[in-house]
């Protein structure tokens, strides 16, 4: 039955029984039956109607009767108090002497005691129906001995999936309580209670626990072999959930050290909500993601860009099934296409452009540098070019906290990608608004290690690890999504936004914490019989060992508490403009010196690694690291490149 219905339910027996309670009084009282019905029905109603209103208050009838307790009916006796004492002012402010005033006093005896017995009654009859359910083979424990534990232990006696045998609990107080018909241990004595009574599975319910300490638990978890697991919401137990559907399997979100940054709705749907936007890479991981978000804005028309058939159409395809009657266009191409990037805006006026077509794998970009600059740096120039042609209100480029003193042609890229939305915001500012967000690593997009060491984990190890102490900041795809929507609403020009993601998180945590999550052990020289091992494989070339979200440029706060704005120094657009001519003829040639060379001319910070790192648990007579490849002269290199010095503005 739904909820409602049971409220309703509860309510109309109550309206029916409750006068028949003052009739019970006043019979009790007057010791008379024709006395007793002297009095009008409107008094009993009206003794009726403001007991339910005070029970109503007591939250009488929103609480589960599975598992109502003693705290519940005080509070709903004093209420009931509250309400026999406005009846009792009501009769005194009418100046009813025939009315018996002590009849008051028995009714609330009366009257609580068929609170109290019929719901105790249907209570002890849900829990014999209860219990009367096939007993599981799967035995679980509870961690925390607390209200939702308790609720979780007893909705768990309807199902056939698990079967709880005891809780977990830190406090000491609780060591070797009774809660909800389970024995209470003290967590100090895990190993011994999971292994005595056959314990599969611990199940957290600590709705409120921080990520790190929910990390701890899983660790303690782990030791002792068993698989975690965690209870989704309260509300799913009060809703009448399964068991299989209020507890979920731990994902690595809840492990991520830090609370997911929430949007603020008076932003999220400034740029979006009634205007036309434009999606580059909306096929990809990012780009999908921002189109799922988008949709939910109700944008007057989206429409899509990916070089991708089978990324455009996938994405396309779900779009139009949640929102079919939504305005979708699909643009087969590459941003590197001006005919096609203008055709798109000329033929369809467009508010804000979301510019997420890149390519981001960075050992594939630095094996492949032709191709990831003139995908990464002539796309952007052919977005923001396009954007101020056609005066689009804002435009927001997506970039990497890879582009921070660059080490690597990909972060390299994404830092020119920038320093073009900059000067076309110095150029063209006063039509189009542009602006840059910077990511950290988003879970789950394609080619982030969360999918590697999945699929790793399935194939039975190793989980490849470049370096022990490598770490990278972590966002969720959503929160990624969410920012730069937001972005673009907070936008004056020319900004940079990173999101406070927190702490770093190092890969190797990262990767004992997944196999951890899976519930098999780390395969070590103490543990030589665990599951799964790590093998440190060395930096690929370009590789930082941390990653760096912000400059020596200026910060300022934004309108989100969790979102900060920089200022980053900028090339004067002439020289930039000059530069990435150059860029794209030396992309020509292949050369790789010379590439870099032009590279570094455009981005000072960039300082490319040596290729070939040697790994960290390499034996100690290797070969050293080779030095960095030296530029060889060339007769035939344009002078223009040895020439070159960066012009900046600030």
């Amino acid at each position: 039955m739904h909820r409602a219905a049971k409220i309703a339910l509860m309510v109309a027996v109550d309206l029916l029984a409750l006068p028949v309670c003052f009739l019970v009084a006043m019979l009790l009282r007057v010791g008379d039956a024709a006395a007793a019905m002297q009095y009008p029905m409107a008094a009993y109603l009206l003794v009726a109607v403001l007991t339910v209103g005070a029970f109503s208050l007591s939250d009488l009838y929103r609480a589960v009767i599975r598992f109502i307790d003693q705290r519940m009916l005080a509070v709903t006796g004093c209420t009931l108090a509250l309400a026999t004492l406005s009846v009792y002012l009501i009769m005194v402010g009418i100046n009813d002497d025939k009315f018996p005033r002590s009849a008051l006093v028995i009714y609330w005896f009366i009257a609580f005691s068929y609170v109290v017995t019929s719901r105790m009654t249907v209570r002890n009859f849900l829990r014999r129906h209860m219990n009367q359910a096939p007993q599981a083979d799967h035995a679980v424990a509870i961690y925390g001995a607390g209200e939702p534990g308790a609720q979780l232990a007893l909705t768990m006696r309807t199902s056939n999936q698990y079967r709880p045998v005891c809780f977990f609990d830190d406090k000491r107080a609780l060591n070797e309580r009774t809660i909800a018909g389970l024995r209470v241990f003290h967590t100090e004595r895990l190993a011994e209670t999971v292994r005595s009574l056959g314990v599969r599975s611990v199940i957290v319910a600590l709705p409120s626990v921080s990520p790190q300490r929910l990390r701890d638990i899983m660790e303690r978890l782990a030791l002792v072999g068993v698989n975690t697991r965690i209870l989704c919401r309260l509300l799913d137990l009060a809703d009448g959930a399964t068991p299989v559907h209020a507890v979920r399997d731990l994902k690595f979100e809840d492990l991520l050290g830090r609370q997911p940054v929430p949007p603020r709705p008076e932003l999220f749907d400034r740029c979006v909500r009634g205007k036309r936007v434009l999606v580059t890479g909306a096929g990809g991981s990012i780009g999908s993601e921002l189109c799922r978000q988008i949709v939910t804005l109700a944008p007057a028309a989206l429409h899509l860009v990916d070089h991708s058939e089978f990324a455009l159409y996938t994405i396309r395809q779900e779009l139009l099934g949640r929102h079919p009657d939504m305005r979708i266009s699909a643009h087969l191409g590459s941003v590197c296409s001006a005919r096609l990037v203008e055709r798109i805006l000329q033929d369809h006026p467009i508010d804000t452009i979301y510019h997420a077509a890149a390519y981001k794998h960075v050992p594939l970009v630095e094996s492949n540098i032709v191709a990831g600059l003139r995908n990464n740096v002539l796309g952007s120039q052919v977005i923001a070019a396009a954007a101020a042609r056609f005066k689009v209100r804002t435009c927001v480029l997506i970039s990497s906290d890879k582009a921070v003193r660059p080490t690597n042609i990909m972060g390299a890229s994404k830092r020119i990608a920038e320093l073009i939305f900059q000067a076309a915001a110095a150029t063209h500012g006063h039509d189009t608004t542009f602006c840059m967000v910077r990511f950290g690593n988003v879970l789950g997009s394609s080619g982030s290690v969360i999918p590697l060491f999945q699929r790793q984990l399935a194939h039975g190890g190793p989980l490849t690890i470049t370096h022990p102490e490598v770490s990278r900041y972590f966002m969720l795809i959503a929160e990624a999504a969410q920012l730069v929507i937001q972005a673009g609403a907070m936008a004056k020009g020319g900004d940079v936004f990173v999101l406070d993601m927190g702490e770093p998180v190092r890969i190797v945590d990262l990767a004992r914490s997944m196999i951890v999550m899976s519930g098999l052990t780390e395969k070590t020289p103490q543990n030589p019989a665990g599951d799964i091992g790590l093998k440190f494989v060395g930096l690929f070339p370009g590789e930082k060992l941390y990653e760096e979200l912000l400059t020596d440029g200026k910060v300022f706060p934004s309108e989100h508490p969790r979102i900060m704005r920089m200022k980053e120094h900028a090339l004067d657009p002439g020289v930039l403009d000059t530069y990435i001519t150059c860029l794209m003829l030396a992309c020509d040639t292949h050369d790789r010196p010379m590439i870099e060379s032009m590279v570094k001319a455009i981005v000072s910070e960039y300082t490319p690694q040596p290729n070939g790192t040697r790994p960290p648990d390499s034996p100690p007579d290797s070969p050293p690291d080779a030095p960095p490849l030296a530029m060889p002269p060339d007769k035939n290199r344009p002078a223009l490149l040895r020439s070159f010095s960066p012009h900046r503005i600030q």
